[in-house]
This record gives C-alpha cells, structure tokens and sequence, in this order.
C-alpha cells in the first residue's frame, strides 16, 4: 500500500505566514509546523508576553491535533523556538499548565529571530493519532 501525504490548515487556527500548511499527515504520524502564539480570531499576538503566547499556541495546537484525529496526550515531541532564553521559566509553566501530566521528548533551541514580529516563541511538534481511531482529514 502506498502511503499518501495530506496536508491541511485547518480553521480557527493561524493563517500561515508562508506557502505551508500546518499540519501534514502519514497513516498514524502528524506534524505540526512552526506555530506562534497568534489568536487566529483576529490575526494578532495572543499576548506581549512569553505565558500568553505559549498558552495560545497549545490551544492552537489542540484544535491542528483534533483535526487530525489527536490530541495533545498523543505528542510524541516538540521542539520549542526561544527568542531569549531568559524566557524558558515562563515557557515551562505555560506548558506544564497546557500539557498537564503528558511529558513528550522536547527540544529547546535559542534562536535569534522569529519571522513574525512580536513573536516571542514558536513550536512544533510530531504526533501519533489516537490508537484505534482514524480520521478521513489529516
């Protein structure tokens, strides 16, 4: 069987700053590209800060892992994008708060711009859909 890339930006999410779509699917396997902490209801920061921002790109998140038949107990790892390190302490409760008890690998980088002004992070992230479950959408 030959297996089909599906890809999507599904709504309520971000518009894409860029010719991509968020989410692309493989049989059980999702990733989800660079996502900012941008309320998709206006288009603007979801915050000026480093707690906000996280916060919305969980629910971000959330909404992308439904789509393809996930949720947020189902990342197998993300990557997190610091503008500043200084930032990390507040990221990490932001996401303890968002993922409650599931602890996926992660990766955290230092970097020293982010396309979008104004943003303070970004992440992305490798999923799984839910065992037994399949989705017609990615």
């Amino acid at each position: 069987m030959k297996s089909r890339v599906e890809t999507l930006t599904p709504p309520n999410t971000p518009k894409p700053i860029g010719p991509y779509n968020h989410i692309a699917k493989v049989g059980e396997l999702i990733w989800i590209g660079g996502t900012a902490g941008v309320d998709p209801a206006t288009g603007l920061l979801a915050g000026p800060d480093v707690d906000s921002q996280t916060r919305q790109i969980f629910r971000s998140f959330e909404v992308m892992l439904a789509t393809a038949g996930s949720g947020l107990d189902h990342i197998t790892h993300i990557n997190v994008f610091l503008q500043r390190m200084a930032d990390f302490e507040a990221m990490n409760a932001a996401y303890v708060d968002m993922m409650g008890e599931h602890r996926p690998a992660r990766t955290v980088f230092a970097v020293q711009e982010i396309p979008k002004p104004g943003v303070l992070l970004t992440m992305n992230l490798t999923a799984v859909t839910r065992h037994g479950e399949s989705s017609d959408k990615p």
